[in-house]
């Protein structure tokens, strides 16, 4: 892995070990916006791609959102005079954290929501820092604080809550849940990587490139295994829920999201995501006529005492 890309990997250790050291131990505030943006357009995504996928296969879906995100990106830098070269060297790096951060992630998320309810699914896939702050400190050397540790004790404490009364759904459909499990665990290691190979170029630039790279894979896959012609039937509801993934799912969101991980540790970054599942539990509440359970109001609660930790400025 240190050999990726040598020259550039090489060139730039001493400033990634020291943008790392020099990163805050909480949120700042100038980031809540992002993190708040952030959290409802993935926290309702889970809603919204669970109607688009009951009539857009899934290898179709996540092309449409995937390419049309990156090109709405490309078109809005392009407008902006912003660059959109990849710098010479980091090309290896980049089609790494791609693969894992986007082919595999939104792939086995796709196959997996379709499997099992996407409540679920939500809270499955944000079991990411159980495996992304281990990471963290076996890769990055990253400490765990008793702040961060609170606050993962907590977020757990509430996915735990919220998956009470779906553990037992757990073994019907175990390849959906295996799924949404791996997508979550690639989605770990490619946040700690984003970190242990920096890509030197613009945050936009690098999120465009990063969804285009990632989904030449599916892009391939959408050809060979599904007709496209199925997109001339697709009816209102869904149609919508694929609009909101190709502009808010994917456009932005994966910029906010890039812009979080690499601003502060993984630490701080995890406990922060555990917000997104309630967010995406609560949205059955609002667009399903749910009625909330004494299990996700707690749940609420726990979460919200996590984020505390990550927020708050540690005491000098």
């Amino acid at each position: 892995m240190d050999r990726l890309d040598g020259i550039a990997r090489h060139e730039g250790d001493a400033a990634a070990r020291a943008a790392l050291s020099a990163e805050p131990d909480h949120l700042p505030r100038h980031l809540w916006w992002v993190l708040a943006a952030l959290t409802f357009a993935w926290g309702f995504n889970w809603t919204a791609m669970k109607v688009a996928l009951s009539e857009v296969p899934p290898w179709t879906f996540r092309t449409l959102c995937l390419g049309l995100g990156s090109a709405v990106l490309f078109a809005a830098l392009r407008a902006g005079g912003q660059p959109l070269a990849v710098p010479k060297g980091q090309w290896g790096r980049l089609a790494l954290l791609a693969f894992l951060n986007i082919t595999c992630w939104n792939m086995l998320i796709a196959f997996g929501v379709a499997l099992i309810p996407s409540g679920r699914a939500s809270v499955l896939a944000y079991t990411m820092p159980i495996w992304a702050i281990p990471l963290s400190v076996w890769m990055l050397g990253e400490r765990i604080t008793p702040r961060r540790l609170v606050g993962l004790a907590l977020g757990t404490v509430g996915l735990v809550l919220l998956m009470s009364e779906s553990l037992v759904g757990l073994g019907a459909a175990p390849a959906g849940s295996l799924m949404v499990l791996g997508a979550a665990l690639s989605w770990a290691l490619g946040t700690v990587l984003q970190k242990r190979l920096p890509v030197r170029m613009p945050l936009g630039a690098y999120t465009a490139w990063m969804m285009l790279l990632g989904g030449l894979p599916i892009f391939i896959g959408a050809v060979l295994l599904e007709d496209l012609r199925v997109l001339r039937d697709v009816s209102l509801a869904p149609a919508l829920g694929v609009a909101y993934n190709v502009f808010v799912s994917f456009a932005f969101a994966h910029w906010a999201w890039i812009k979080l991980a690499t601003s502060v540790p993984v630490g701080v970054f995890s406990v922060a995501m555990l917000v997104i599942p309630v967010i995406g539990v609560l949205s059955g509440v609002v667009f399903l006529g749910e009625r909330p359970r004494w299990t996700e109001i707690a749940a609420l609660l726990c979460v919200l005492g996590a984020l505390t930790t990550v927020i708050r400025r540690r005491p000098a």
